[in-house]
């Protein structure tokens, strides 16, 4: 099954079922477009543009490995875990999305009434900055914060009035990472740690331990925000113990500056993930 999938792949890419800003068929164009024949759409705690994006790459000759950004946390910092060829229907994969995405709806919510306090910007504002089906969060918070002309884009939104340091800010749930891991690999996915080698540094080694007893396969390392030296740290990681190693853009359409194909996942651990996840099948032309 493996060797009928094509690069160059792509493997990390948000529509506006999340926090992006195409929808799922305009995101599978775009990465055409880039030259890129093998992507993974993994939208924030859903996965209710996999249809959507399934359609679109048969009729491009694409190849589509369904995937999720899963949420978690880990003391102060977030850490997301991207999940593929994942069971949908999984019960406990489901029942921890539907709890995340409920919490983001109601910190959206208790969000928009702090910042109405000082700003004149109502829940319709923000819906209106939301596609149908998408879960509100801040990446529409900030949308509608640039569209009143508070702000002059997302950026400057999170850096300021959506900030974690802001009195407008409230907290998400997330699950810790192992069990976010365990979820994804219990559901017959493949658990790949998302941007892993960030500013914020390398999570605890006792931590990854854990995770890659609980089934974590591999580690983002193509990807923008990832710097030395904990990048380095992580290559050896991977090498000594031949973990999955992928490239991706993280590409959100207008909502960030991040690319179609700027990071691809070579054709050898594209062809790993496909043959170790069970939950769900790539999507061929």
């Amino acid at each position: 099954m493996a060797s009928r999938f094509h690069g160059p792949s792509d493997l990390h890419l948000h529509s506006d079922h999340s926090d992006g800003t195409e929808p799922p068929a305009g995101v599978v164009a775009s990465a055409h477009r880039a030259g890129l024949r093998t992507i993974a759409l993994t939208d924030h705690d859903t996965t209710s543009g996999w249809a959507e994006a399934a359609e679109a790459v048969v009729s491009l000759g694409m190849t589509l490995l369904p995937g999720m950004e899963l949420s978690a946390q880990y003391e102060w910092r977030s850490v997301h875990v991207l999940g593929y060829l994942f069971d949908p229907d999984d019960a406990e994969l489901r029942a921890l999305t539907t709890r995340i995405r409920s919490s983001r709806l109601t910190r959206a919510r208790e969000m928009a009434d702090r910042i109405g306090r000082d700003y004149e910007l109502r829940w319709d504002d923000i819906l209106a900055q939301t596609a149908a089906g998408a879960t509100v969060g801040r990446p529409h918070l900030a949308d509608a914060l640039v569209a009143k002309g508070f702000v002059g884009d997302r950026g400057e939104a999170f850096a300021g009035i959506l900030h974690p340091g802001s009195d407008y800010y409230v907290s998400l749930y997330a699950p810790d990472p192992v069990t976010a891991v365990a979820a994804i690999a219990g559901a017959g996915g493949v658990p790949v740690i998302a941007h892993p080698a960030g500013r914020a540094g390398l999570l605890p080694d006792a931590l990854v331990e854990r995770m890659l007893d609980a089934g974590l396969a591999g580690f983002e390392l193509g990807h923008r925000e990832n710097v030395e030296p904990a990048l380095g740290r992580l290559r050896a990681l991977t090498a000594a113990r031949d973990l999955i190693v992928t490239g991706s853009s993280d590409y959100h359409g207008l909502g960030k500056p991040n690319q179609p194909g700027e990071h691809t996942t070579s054709d050898d651990m594209v062809a790993r993930i496909i043959d170790r996840g069970t939950g769900s099948a790539p999507v061929y032309a």
